[in-house]
């Protein structure tokens, strides 16, 4: 009787075993899709690096056809938040997507004015950080004030994207475009205490 209760014992577990081993090997499936999605994912994009600048192999995606620009770079900035009663904490992301740039005139000169948009980016992203620093946390209002945030930050990121590309003339006008470059240098420096986001 006891071999009969050990055996069926075994047996009853015979199924949830197998059962959990299936389990056990598609979470390790979906773990190793989703590392791979993830590692293709990051091969696309590139974080902002004082110490690594743009080059022209970052940029994959094939020229607009309906446009005469010399160049197109396409930044993103992004935000996650997370909350526990009274406090919140958050994560922002800036990058470069690689997918979604390119070059038609690859010279240096217009490299450094891509290379500009890039760093205006980074300008933004540790105004956010700022910004998501100095601000107070209201359980009434949390959302809709984080939201006003980081729309504000994105409209100013955008206008001034726009104004870079107007006084510059898209780069062709150098004297504007290195004065640029000087007031992005300044800029970065002005916001480097919050680099670290």
């Amino acid at each position: 009787m006891t071999g009969t209760t050990q055996f069926g014992a075994c047996f009853a577990f015979t199924p949830l075993k197998m059962y959990m081993r299936f389990l056990s090997l598609l979470l390790l499936s979906i773990i190793i899709q989703q590392k791979g999605f993830a590692q293709q994912n990051s091969n696309s994009i590139l974080y902002w690096n004082k110490d690594k600048k743009l080059s022209w192999s970052d940029y994959l995606a094939t020229p607009d056809g309906e446009s005469d620009a010399a160049a197109s770079t396409t930044t993103q900035l992004n935000v996650e938040y997370e909350f526990s009663k009274d406090k919140f904490s958050f994560h922002i992301k800036s990058f470069f997507i690689k997918s979604s740039s390119w070059g038609r005139h690859k010279t240096e000169y217009i490299l450094s004015h891509e290379q500009g948009h890039f760093d205006i980016a980074e300008i933004f992203a540790r105004k956010l950080h700022k910004a998501l620093r100095e601000y107070v946390f209201n359980k009434k209002n949390f959302q809709n004030d984080l939201k006003n945030i980081y729309d504000g930050i994105v409209a100013a990121k955008t206008a001034m994207q726009d104004e870079y590309d107007r006084e510059t003339n898209h780069s062709i006008n150098k004297e504007k475009q290195n004065e640029w470059l000087i007031k992005i240098a300044e800029l970065l420096q002005t916001f480097e205490p919050w680099v670290s986001y």
